[in-house]
């Protein structure tokens, strides 16, 4: 009998740009390897650049299993990273959120961009619907996401939240947000 072994993943929102602080791909790749060394999957965007290939990279280093979504524009812009475990190419962005979504066990934020931000704020939507009830933790890497905090407390205190403002858990380290997601 070939039976499959559950493995427990994350799914990683972040850049594909390195910005402009070293402090960011170091955590990548740090998070990448925590994740490895903990035997828990990744899954992200499936690009080679920036913090999304350091990620993938640090993971893939520490023998871990890196599932990488991406779709085909940004294939055929050949930003995809071959050397992941397994590459779905998705025909939008839209079914690639989807399939990220449904693979994971919780959700992971780095530091990024307006795909970032949209990406966070959808699974966190989603969540305060009932669309799901995945864990989704920010990891504010060198104070990246302060701001964004205080704000998202401003919006909490003006009502716009409803109470769901502690949906999203912070994290200041790699092994901070994976207890917190509970898989460490």
């Amino acid at each position: 009998m070939n039976e499959q072994i559950e493995r427990k993943s994350i799914a990683v929102f972040c850049a594909s740009a390195a910005g402009a602080r070293p402090e960011y791909v170091e955590a990548a790749d740090h998070l990448g390897r925590t994740l490895a060394e903990r035997g828990i999957g990744l899954i992200y965007g499936g690009g080679k650049t920036g913090l999304m290939g350091a990620v993938a990279d640090g993971a893939l280093a520490a023998g871990g299993h890196v599932v990488g979504v991406i779709p085909h524009v940004l294939v055929d812009l050949e930003v995809a990273h071959e050397g992941v475990s397994e590459l779905h190419v998705t025909s939008t962005m839209h079914t690639r959120k989807a399939l990220m979504a449904e693979k994971a066990d919780a959700f992971l934020i780095l530091p990024g961009g307006y795909g970032t931000f949209e990406e966070m704020f959808e699974v966190l939507a989603w969540q305060t619907l009932k669309i799901h009830s995945k864990p989704v933790v920010l990891l504010n890497v060198a104070g990246f996401f302060d701001t964004l905090l205080e704000f998202l407390d401003v919006c909490d205190r003006e009502g716009m939240l409803r109470g769901n403002r502690g949906i999203l858990l912070v994290a200041e380290s790699a092994d901070e947000a994976i207890r917190l997601v509970g898989l460490g």
